[in-house]
C-alpha cells in the first residue's frame, strides 16, 4: 500500500519533522511504501496516487486552537484527496492541544476525507509505536 505522510510545520518545524519521520519508520515497518511530504516545500505534490494519507501538524500560536493556513491550502491543491482514508496527528505543544486537532480534523474532513483515526503525538519514540500499531486496510 502507498501512503504518503504530510506534515505541514507550524511552530516547530524540527520537532514536527522528527515525528513525522518516525511516524514514517513506523508505518514502514508494516510493509508499505511511504512518502514523506513537506506541505510547505512541496507544494505541488499530489496525493491522488497514495491509498492511505496521515497528515499532522503543529499549533500555530503559542495559545494553540489554530493551524496553519498551509494546511487547507496543500490540501485542496494536492489532486483527489476526497474518498481517501487518513490519520490526523498534532504535535503537543502550547495550549488547547485538543481544539488545534479539532481544526485540523475539520479542515480534512471539507476536502472529502475520511479520518479513519487522530493522534495528539508527544514523542518520536510514540509516534513510531502508533505507526507500528495504525491500521491501513
Amino acid at each position: 500500500m502507498r501512503v504518503a505522510v504530510v506534515y505541514v510545520a507550524g511552530r516547530d518545524r524540527n520537532r514536527l519533522l522528527e515525528i513525522t519521520r518516525s511516524l514514517a519508520r513506523g508505518i514502514e515497518s508494516q510493509g508499505h511504501h511511504v512518502d514523506i511530504i513537506d506541505g510547505e516545500r512541496d507544494i505541488n505534490a499530489k496525493l491522488t496516487m497514495y491509498n492511505y494519507l496521515a497528515v499532522g501538524t503543529s499549533s500555530a500560536t503559542t495559545w494553540g486552537g489554530k493551524i496553519p493556513d498551509h494546511v487547507s491550502t496543500f490540501l485542496a491543491n494536492a489532486g483527489i484527496v476526497a474518498g481517501k482514508r487518513s490519520f490526523a496527528y498534532i504535535v503537543k505543544s502550547g495550549l488547547r492541544v485538543g481544539k488545534t486537532l479539532t481544526r485540523l480534523m475539520r479542515g480534512m474532513e471539507q476536502e472529502g476525507m475520511y479520518l479513519k483515526n487522530s493522534e495528539i503525538l508527544t514523542s518520536p519514540g510514540e509516534a513510531e509505536e502508533i505507526g507500528k500499531r495504525l491500521h491501513l486496510v
